[in-house]
């Protein structure tokens, strides 16, 4: 391992790959650290999703830019990513849900999206054979999909062709700080000099931030997914429905998920961010199960071991999926396209989604200490935007200033007064 780098990204997700591909491609030395593997967690864990569609007005110049970067993402990386711009679609169960819907179409006109609202009749072009209640729905033929597992291996090979060193199974557990600037980090593998550190760790960051005295909100949110058997051919479209959340790979299979909501696990940094996330939970209560017990437990016990401890024993989060969700979006794939035949589940898994209060993500350079630059919290929303996020990271440490506005996404929102509401519709 090498004793000093410019810049240690930590975190072998999409955005921290991303980010360690634009900069070795910018020419600077860079060390990668993943405690697992590469795309271990949730970045394999997603839906595979990559949408413009029903964001908060900060991130659509970001995805408009990403989306363009995915078109020719294949190319550059010389990789097959599955990448399919097949549409994305998400139906209202309501009228009340139709209008919300509709209210984003302007947001959609100003930075030319082309998202247009269907009606229940259009459906049967859209989605032959899709079935249901639904006034209506959004879509936006542009955006579309890729297979979560390949991109991230991806960036980070190409990184390391690049001559970013790309280490596995080498937790970072602590940041140097002198003088009020970074000067490397602490790994179980030794230390690292640096005098730039990105902080990508998904749902681990606030924890490894926590230790320099870095405040960031931050939840883990447990999101069960599900995979079918080979099934006709239904739709080149990811589709959220009420009932199910889908879309179909290129081999046939499906992704699936309950369309109503995922589950939290109750644990102790629940305690410490919990009143910035209770406008959040209030508005979404009736989709989200709250779970006490065995996470609780296991934090609590992390927190005895210490961060080096609990990164070693943790490699990997891997928490079980819901039965009942995984069963709820059988039932629902089944309802809203009959003509699929019997479908059965080959497997399912689980992740954490790294959750802050107003479901955007934490970008760009920390208030202190200086070298420090964070690109995480990402709210479910990180697998789309992991191209775009990790070029951005790299401009602002290669140029001083990304070409596109991350002003949104600066951590000191969350304690400088700013209204902090989430303003998505998806």
């Amino acid at each position: 391992m090498t004793a000093s780098a410019d810049v240690v990204v930590i975190g072998g997700g999409i955005v921290g790959c991303a980010t360690a591909y634009y900069l070795a491609k910018g020419g600077m030395k860079i060390v990668l650290c993943e405690k697992g593997v590469i795309a271990g967690e949730q970045s394999s864990r997603n839906w595979g999703f990559v949408r413009q569609q029903g964001r908060d007005p900060a991130e659509i110049p970001l995805m408009v830019a990403g989306n363009r970067l995915w078109q020719g993402l294949e190319a550059e990386l010389g990789q097959d990513l599955e990448w399919r711009q097949g549409g994305n679609l998400s139906m209202a169960r309501d009228e009340a849900r139709l209008a919300q819907l509709e209210a984003w179409i302007e947001i959609a006109r100003a930075h030319q999206i082309g998202t247009r609202i269907v009606t229940r009749r259009e459906l049967a072009d859209l989605v032959p054979g899709f079935t249901g209640p639904w006034p209506g729905g959004l879509y936006t033929a542009s955006d579309g999909q890729a297979e979560p597992a390949k991109v991230a291996p991806a960036f980070a090979s190409a990184a390391a062709k690049l001559g970013a060193q790309v280490l596995t199974g080498c937790a970072v557990h602590a940041l140097d700080i002198a003088g009020g600037t970074v000067a490397g980090v602490r790994s179980e593998n030794g230390p690292i000099a640096a005098k730039t550190v990105v902080v990508a760790a998904g749902a681990w960051s606030s924890r490894l931030l926590r230790g320099i005295g870095v405040d960031l909100p931050q939840l883990w949110l447990r999101a069960t997914v599900a995979r079918t058997n080979v099934l006709p051919a239904l739709t080149g479209a990811g589709v959220w429905a009420p009932e199910v959340a889908f879309r179909q790979r290129r081999d046939g299979s499906f992704n699936i998920a309950d369309g109503g909501g995922a589950d939290f696990d109750l644990d102790v940094e629940a305690l410490r961010h919990g009143p910035s996330f209770l406008p959040l939970y209030r508005a979404n209560r009736g989709s989200v199960d709250v779970h006490v017990g065995l996470p609780f437990a296991a934090d609590l016990a992390g927190r005895a071991r210490g961060l080096p401890g609990t990164l070693r024993k943790i490699r990997t989060l891997d928490p079980a999926p819901s039965a009942r969700r995984v069963g709820n979006a059988v039932a629902g794939l089944g309802k809203v396209a009959p003509g699929l035949g019997e479908i059965h589940v080959v497997r399912a898994w689980a992740g954490y989604i790294d959750m802050t209060p107003d479901y955007i993500p934490v970008l760009g350079a920390a208030d202190g200490p200086t070298g420090l630059v964070l690109a995480t919290g990402f709210s479910g929303h990180g697998f789309g935007m992991g191209p775009i996020a990790g070029r951005l990271t790299a401009e602002l440490i290669l140029t001083g200033r990304p070409t596109l506005d991350i002003g949104a996404f600066r951590l000191s929102r969350f304690h400088d007064g700013t209204r902090i509401a989430p303003r998505n519709v998806i």
